[in-house]
């Protein structure tokens, strides 16, 4: 798994047909501290994550096991929001 900031919506109006219906989002890679890292993710929202929101997103063939993406030609997928994380004892966040 791993973290990342929702930035944005992406909206296509041509895509394949297995694809209608699904909400994309843009994520913001994060690191273990919550820093921007190695650019951003297009992911399927499985979840219904918002702007703002930290969430937990896979990649690769895990992005295509989940009830929603499954048979569908996906590369990566939210599959949860985070409400707080910590590090060596450390919060290193906590949603709103």
């Amino acid at each position: 798994m791993l973290l990342g900031k929702v930035v944005g919506t992406l909206v296509s109006t041509r895509k394949d047909e297995k694809l209608e219906g699904v909400k994309l989002l843009v994520l913001q890679r994060l690191n273990v501290d919550g820093e921007p890292h190695d650019g951003y993710a297009i992911a399927v929202d499985v979840v219904g994550a918002g702007v703002e929101e930290v969430v937990m997103y896979t990649s690769g063939s895990p992005a295509r096991q989940t009830t929603v993406t499954d048979r569908r030609p996906c590369d990566a997928v939210v599959m949860g929001i985070v409400d707080t994380w910590e590090v060596g004892g450390q919060v290193k966040y906590q949603k709103r």
